[in-house]
């Protein structure tokens, strides 16, 4: 696992009017976004683990049940909360099943947010270069 880094204000609450929103800023050097879906906030590495695309700029689309930001480039999603890439599958041997929404092993790297007193925090995992986005968003082997 990752080590952790100090938690870091980011950014009010209050830049954020909507219920779903994003908001791109740069943590300690690092480029991130930050995703409000309802009262709940999320932070993400800003470029997608695919191929670089501008993750930050894509739609938010619930799938499967899950909250997913979509690279606006390749269209990949990605899980707002885990990070974890998402896709339909099917099963070739039994083509009348239906299509369904399937968590892949790729990983975009996701960081911790807390909200206290009207503004927000994140706390940065460290870029290892164990997750695919880290070759987009910073680690340099």
């Amino acid at each position: 696992m990752a080590a952790i880094q100090e938690e870091v204000f980011a950014c009010s609450v209050s830049e954020f009017v909507r219920g779903t929103e994003k908001k791109r800023i740069t943590v300690n050097d690092n480029d991130i976004f930050i995703v409000k879906i309802g009262d709940k906030y999320f932070a993400l590495d800003s470029f997608c683990y695919h191929a670089g695309g501008p993750l930050y700029n894509g739609d938010i689309e619930e799938l499967g049940g899950r909250a997913c930001m979509v690279c606006p480039w390749h269209k990949y999603k990605v899980c707002i909360d885990t990070g974890q890439n998402f896709y339909q599958s099917v099963d070739p041997k039994n083509p009348k099943t239906s299509v369904k929404w399937t968590a892949g092993q790729r990983r975009h790297r996701t960081h911790a947010v807390i909200v206290r007193d009207g503004k927000i925090y994140v706390t940065l995992t460290e870029k290892d270069g164990t997750l695919d986005s880290d070759q987009y968003n910073g680690h340099r082997a």
